[in-house]
This record gives C-alpha cells, structure tokens and sequence, in this order.
C-alpha cells in the first residue's frame, strides 16, 4: 500500500505533467509523429472566438498567437532533432467548423508515414528492463537510438554489409542482404547480442 506522501508526490508529477493540458480548453487536434529521434506528439489549440493559435511539441510550447482575425491558415515549425518541417491546415469546412491537417516535409502525414516505412526499418526491443526503439534510415545508413545518432562501423561480409553499433554493453549489428527479388530489394535484419529483433510497423 502507497503511502499518503508516495501519492501526493504522483499527483504532482501527473499534475505537472499535465499542466499545460488543463489550460488547453481550445485543443483540436493531437497527432503522433514517429520519426528517427523518437514519436512525437503535436497537440494543437485553436480558439475560434479569439483566433488564438498555440502549438505544442511534446509538451512544450512552439506557437502561440492571440486574436488573429483570420481564422484559417497555417503554422509551420519543427520537429525532432533532425528540425523536420511540419505544417498544419486550417480550413473551414462549413459555418463555424474546421478541419485540422498536419503535413510532415510537405506530404500529409499518411503519406509521409507510408513513404517513410520504405525508407527507414524500425525494431523496438527491451534490453535489462530498459525500452530501446532503434530506427535504420536506408538512404543514409544512419542509426538512430532513443533520440540519439548511434557512432556506427560499417563491413562488407560475403552476403552483403553489416553496420556495428552498441547499446550500452550490449552489442548491435544491422545485416543488409539482398532479397534476390527486384521488388523487395534489400532485407534489413537487427541482431543484437546474437539474436534476431522482429521489426516494428509504426
């Protein structure tokens, strides 16, 4: 059983955590954004008395502006530790009503999300009870690790490359091997500490 001071102290932290939500009255949109560094979340607020406009990424506060007369329009800002570029769209549907859409480097999110799982591999994995969410980008063969570029080592072996990283004291290795199929092309497998993570669709 908690003690009453255990739990005050949680009630504080949700309390602090969630403190910026109890002053979102005017919130209309919340969107989940996984890229290379981690999933971020991007909430929005968008007073249709006052026109205000306030943007948070992961909790803290990007955009805000009070009493615009114009009530649709854009926010551009960015994301991430790669400084992603990020739109949202307001527009008026009918009457009072809007619809919210977030683009991510010029493509709807939807799109954006369906072209980056071409372009990157995801694993997720627990190492000695910590999370870790590891992300391939094909094109760069850049490693990324809980928000943070992992110093690689890359080798041609006989059936094609392998990257070498650590996480912690455990030892990481991404195989490239050609599928021998055109359409599927190269097959990207995360081995660490000689056994096979199962990749993660995000």
């Amino acid at each position: 059983m908690a003690s009453r001071e255990e739990i005050t102290v949680c009630e504080d932290e949700v309390r602090s955590r969630y403190s910026h939500l109890e002053k979102m009255t005017d919130l209309v949109a919340v969107w989940e954004v996984a890229l290379s560094d981690g999933v971020h979340k991007i909430e929005f607020e968008h007073g249709t008395t006052s026109g205000k406009r306030v943007v948070y990424v992961d909790g803290k506060e990007e955009i805000r502006k009070e009493w615009m007369f114009k009530l649709v329009g854009k926010e551009t800002f960015t994301v991430g530790a790669a400084k992603t570029k990020a739109t949202i769209n307001i527009d008026a549907v009918s009457g009072f009503a809007y619809e919210y859409t977030l683009e991510i480097n010029g493509k709807s999110l939807k799109k954006y999300m369906e072209n980056r799982s071409k372009t990157t591999n995801t694993w997720v994995l627990s190492l000695g009870g910590t999370d870790y969410r590891v992300v391939l980008e094909k094109d760069t063969m850049d490693v990324w690790c809980n928000g943070q570029k992992m110093e690689t080592a890359g080798e041609f072996v006989e059936d094609g490359t392998e990257t070498h990283f650590s996480v912690g004291d455990h030892s990481c290795c991404i195989k490239a091997v050609s599928s021998g199929k055109r359409k599927e092309g190269i097959i990207h497998t995360l081995i660490v500490d000689d056994r096979e993570i199962p990749e993660v669709v995000e």
